[in-house]
């Protein structure tokens, strides 16, 4: 069935990695260029939203784009010819008369869960926020990605909430069926973890086809590719977009009083995502 399959993630969980092993997947020669990803990119693009809907979205204040979202994605839907895999960093959120955001129709979602100590280092490498700021809007249940309204900016506001409500959001959506994977079984239990994935989505692959796609799309693979030719999705002041992607890589950069806020304000998720275990230990 040709349908949307939502690629869904807070930021720097491992959207971008699981996308480079799509396209490895769905290449015939195993090729993956990481600045021409066989996905159909992010939900929140402005420039895909103006010329889908014909308006001007800078004319617009971004309730009533929201308002239009819903209508544009089962537009989409509704004239596939393929199925669309589309990344999305937007919380499972509903506008102001209760219809969801994403709507139902002809969708799956992936939802892809890191252990947030580490999404706090990368989101703040990555944002430019300094660790402490990133604890708070990791916490708040307003935060929003480009909430500013600029002629400037290429994406459309994405509501967040915390890293436990975006988490909460999607697993517990009740309206579109979700597959969910942990950054950490992506990394140890690479093979089982994404043959899941791909009969989840309903893709028919060999073994040894997936094998290859997961040896391709190696976060060592990619970060050499960036060095070599650039990734257009690279905010212009970082210096690298694959930084580390190590596991555990938080010990080297937060203070316990940082990582004791963090787990405080997230435990009962992190535990049920098994980053703590039954005595609230950390497990990563």
């Amino acid at each position: 069935m040709k349908e949307i399959i939502w690629l869904a993630s807070y930021p720097k969980s491992g959207n971008t990695w699981f996308r480079a092993f799509l396209s490895s997947l769905l290449s015939e020669d195993d090729i993956i260029d990481i600045n021409n990803l066989k996905t159909e990119g992010i939900a929140s693009n402005r420039k895909a939203f103006d010329e889908l809907t014909g308006i001007d979205s800078e004319d617009m204040s971004m309730d009533e784009i929201d308002a239009l979202r819903p209508e544009l994605y089962e537009f989409i839907a509704k004239t596939l010819n393929k199925t669309a895999f589309i990344k999305i960093h937007d919380a499972y959120t509903f506008l102001n008369d209760g219809s969801p955001l994403i709507p139902p129709y002809k969708a799956r979602a992936i939802y892809i869960v890191r252990n947030p100590l580490d999404v706090l280092v990368s989101f703040s490498y990555h944002y430019m926020f300094n660790l402490d700021n990133t604890i708070s809007n990791m916490a708040r249940e307003d935060f929003c990605l480009r909430s500013g309204q600029t002629e400037f900016e290429p994406q459309l506001r994405q509501k967040l909430l915390s890293w436990s409500g975006h988490v909460q959001s999607w697993i517990n959506n009740g309206k579109i069926p979700i597959h969910v994977i942990r950054y950490e079984d992506m990394k140890n239990n690479s093979f089982e973890t994404f043959k899941k994935a791909v009969e989840f989505i309903g893709l028919l692959y060999v073994d040894e086809k997936i094998k290859r796609a997961i040896e391709l799309s190696g976060f060592d693979q990619l970060k050499a590719q960036e060095e070599k030719e650039g990734f257009k999705e690279k905010p212009t002041n970082m210096n690298a977009f694959f930084r580390e992607g190590k596991i555990g890589g938080w010990r080297e950069y937060l203070s316990k009083e940082q990582v004791s806020c963090l787990i405080n304000k997230h435990q009962k998720v992190m535990k049920d995502m098994r980053y703590l275990d039954e005595n609230n230990n950390l497990v990563y």
